[in-house]
């Protein structure tokens, strides 16, 4: 039976300050558990219902399962339908990003981005292209948010989120710096070449002044409609995209 205390835990943990402070996360369902299961994150507890113990039995020995009702499952889940399972995992510790983890790759950074749905979309986005490490700036959305780490569809198992101050990386980097702006080359006719950092901004400001003087080059999704703006999600896909498509044709 499941106590109070380890409710009272795995509620806290909606919280950005308690997931530091207990340095824990929250994922829920099947495929988001078993995925980080897989990987190297260390699980802390997986909370199971009865009808799916043997499907997550199968797949290790070293985690630490345990079966409780539906009714406290509910108790614990920051869904308004919990699925069958919820774990709790332990947050990584990353390795200091430096110059040669970066190089003869592409890396996405995020300035300012704020809506967990975004980055959630982001991270999965990153995972399909086969983009290992995203850089945040420390205002961007914690990537360990339930309703991130929901979106992500267990991507996050698979993709290195990194948060530090973007003005400072970006000065001590020596690789190109290519920026999501309005006023940048045409990203179709862009030579991205095979290495790089690409930066896209908040969903409503786009990149910071300080940011975007940093930039060695702006590119822009040419528009043929009259729609404003992209999502930002929507618009670090196309670059995805550009970035896959320049490597596969060299």
């Amino acid at each position: 039976m499941v106590s109070k205390s380890q409710i009272s835990l795995v509620k806290s943990l909606q919280q950005k300050k308690f997931r530091r402070e207990h340095r824990l996360f929250v994922a829920e369902g099947y495929k988001s558990v078993s995925e980080f299961i897989a990987s190297g994150y260390q699980m802390h507890t997986v909370y199971h219902t009865t009808t799916v113990a043997a499907k997550l039995y199968k797949l290790s020995k070293k985690v630490n399962f345990q079966d409780i009702s539906a009714a406290d499952l509910q108790k614990m889940s920051n869904l308004t339908t919990p699925q069958e399972v919820l774990a709790v995992i332990h947050l990584p510790h990353w390795p200091k990003l430096t110059q040669s983890n970066l190089l003869k790759r592409f890396t996405l950074v995020l300035d300012g981005v704020q809506d967990p749905g975004n980055l959630g979309t982001i991270i999965r986005t990153a995972d399909w292209f086969g983009i290992q490490n995203i850089i945040c700036s420390e205002d961007t959305v914690d990537a360990y948010n339930p309703k991130v780490v929901q979106a992500t569809m267990g991507s996050l198992a698979r993709v290195n989120l990194h948060y530090t101050d973007l003005s400072s990386l970006l000065q001590q980097l020596n690789l190109p710096v290519f920026g999501a702006l309005l006023n940048g080359d045409n990203i179709y006719t862009t030579n991205f070449g095979h290495e790089g950092l690409v930066v896209m901004g908040n969903e409503g400001n786009g990149l910071r002044p300080e940011i975007q003087e940093l930039i060695t080059k702006a590119v822009t999704i040419p528009r043929w409609g009259q729609a404003e703006s992209l999502n930002v999600a929507i618009a670090t896909a196309l670059f995805c995209s550009e970035i896959s498509r320049s490597a596969y044709l060299k």
